[in-house]
């Protein structure tokens, strides 16, 4: 009897288990957006983070063609929430009094960082790097990196990854009023936005 107790408990976890991973799969799969009057792929990639390339290639668009009502698969985000927050902070901190584009930009420099084969290969390393005794982002260095992110920044990050694959490969950014290193000012500037100045 107790063996057939144990055969029972057993099947009854197996099939749990796998109902909760067929759920899991299911759900994470089936992520979908019923397209509103005046969205564009671009509003919807940048609405749930994620890059516009891989919006329509998932949804196979060969146009820019959306229509109300119709369904689109979002892709699975390859950034979880946590990260997320870590580089809308950093934005914060990094881009306080700038313009909209320039936080944009600065989110798109982590993310072409962690595309690098020069820097580190997650967000979070990339944001937290020490190289030769200097920290990448002072933020991370005075404390600010702690301070909660604003809606602008948040919103930054999220049109950062919508535009992911199609900036000019910004790597670095300064700001030459108040910069002092004569290697950063030796780089080849893509864009000058606010007081920051961008470089590759």
């Amino acid at each position: 009897m107790n063996k057939l107790k144990k055969l029972v408990i057993a099947t009854g976890m197996i099939l749990s288990m796998s109902a909760f991973t067929l759920n899991g799969t299911t759900e994470a799969a089936t992520t979908t957006h019923k397209v509103k009057s005046g969205e564009t792929y671009w509003k919807i990639a940048t609405n749930f983070g994620v890059p516009v390339n891989s919006l329509m290639k998932t949804n196979n668009a060969t146009n820019s063609a959306l229509y109300v009502g119709q369904n689109l698969v979002i892709p699975n985000s390859t950034i979880t929430a946590a990260e997320k927050d870590l580089m809308a902070r950093l934005v914060r901190a990094e881009a306080v009094g700038e313009p909209y584009a320039g936080k944009v930009a600065v989110a798109t420099v982590i993310l072409n960082r962690v595309s690098s084969p020069d820097f580190p290969n997650s967000i979070r390393e990339v944001i937290y790097q020490i190289a030769n005794g200097h920290y990448a982002f002072t933020p991370v260095q005075n404390g600010q990196i702690n301070q909660p992110a604003d809606a602008a920044s948040k919103q930054a990050v999220n049109e950062a990854l919508a535009f992911r694959g199609q900036g000019n490969g910004s790597l670095f950014f300064y700001n030459p009023k108040t910069s002092t290193s004569q290697w950063i000012t030796s780089r080849e500037v893509t864009v000058t936005i606010g007081n920051h100045r961008f470089a590759k």
